[in-house]
């Protein structure tokens, strides 16, 4: 049987692949990685549109189940060039184009809420916080389109129990930078400003929610949330907050702002489900981006964007239609 040419990985893609591997040798990003990296991000924030143009942020593959997908990842390019960042416009061509403009340096992540332990983390502390794991997840945008992401960083629950949550908190909430000087989006209503998004205790918790740093074995671009942001490879890619500036312990559900901007379309749980459209469109099938151009064959959407088994059990007794 031949694979159909949708199926083959690209040949940039594996080549590019296997020169981060060497770059990285697959050590664990222990004390020498992380005193590398936040220097780093100094002088890093040009656009990125090949990998090895920023520098390596070294990891080791991810023995938590679900984190490996054999699926091809998407070519780079598009990883970069494709983004739904609208603090700095609507256009999925904008964040690249303009996002160079962020100040990664400093930076400082503010923990606080319902914690025994408040705390405020600069890049040096968080990247020392826990060893890095390569972790290739499926993303799944909300809009209908996909791609597959080799992503650097480690468990959020790392940093949950550093900071050690009280019995009240039962929610998690995230807020994004919002930087008026750079960020020109911050000047659209489509918005509330600054983003948050929002988890439940037990989902920040899992072992599949992700702090990340890096992509394709490098340091994140700045279009994709540099310097660390959320996945949370089972919900709609709206999300995983980007570009984290403060993560807030509550005891009630957090406002998030795609669910105050337009609460008939999307919820505050936005677990991927083929079985619930959105209000204007179809999510039973999604497109691939990187795989066969826009007249290819559209993908079948799976439950929790195929991490099921892993995290529906957090689900049990909800009605997931009510859930969008």
């Amino acid at each position: 049987m031949q694979p159909r040419p949708s199926e083959i990985t690209p040949r940039a893609v594996v080549e590019n692949r296997r020169a981060w591997l060497q770059r990285a040798g697959w050590v664990t990003a222990g004390a020498a990685g992380a005193a590398l990296a936040p220097a780093a991000w100094a002088t890093a924030s040009a656009p990125a549109g090949r990998p090895g143009q920023r520098p390596p942020l070294a990891a080791r593959p991810s023995t938590v189940a679900g984190a490996p997908t054999p699926e091809a990842p998407t070519p780079y390019e598009l990883v970069t060039g494709y983004n739904n960042f609208y603090e700095f416009g609507t256009d999925k061509e904008d964040p690249a184009r303009l996002a160079h403009r962020m100040r990664l340096r400093p930076w400082a992540v503010q923990v606080d809420g319902l914690v025994a332990r408040p705390l405020t983390l600069d890049l040096d502390d968080l990247l020392k916080l826990a060893p890095m794991e390569e972790r290739v997840y499926r993303l799944r945008c909300v809009e209908g389109w996909s791609m597959v992401i080799p992503w650097i960083g480690y468990a959020l629950s790392a940093l949950i129990e550093h900071a050690r949550p009280l019995g009240s908190a039962k929610f998690v909430e995230f807020h994004s930078v919002a930087d008026r000087e750079t960020m020109p989006g911050l000047r659209s209503s489509v918005l509330l400003w600054p983003y948050v998004e929002g988890l439940r205790m037990d989902e920040a918790r899992h072992p599949l929610t992700l702090l990340a740093f890096g992509l394709y074995g490098e340091l994140l671009p700045p279009q994709n949330g540099a310097p660390l942001r959320l996945v949370v490879p089972w919900k709609y890619g709206f999300k995983s907050a980007k570009s984290i500036v403060r993560i807030r312990f509550v005891e009630r559900q957090p406002a998030t702002a795609w669910n105050v901007a337009a609460p008939h379309e999307y919820g505050f749980y936005a677990n991927v489900n083929p079985d619930v459209p959105h209000p204007r469109w179809s999510q039973a099938t999604e497109r691939r981006l990187g795989q066969g151009g826009l007249f290819a064959p559209r993908l079948k959407t799976q439950p929790f964007n195929g991490y099921a088994e892993q995290v529906a059990g957090l689900y049990v007794g909800m009605d997931l239609r009510r859930f969008y």
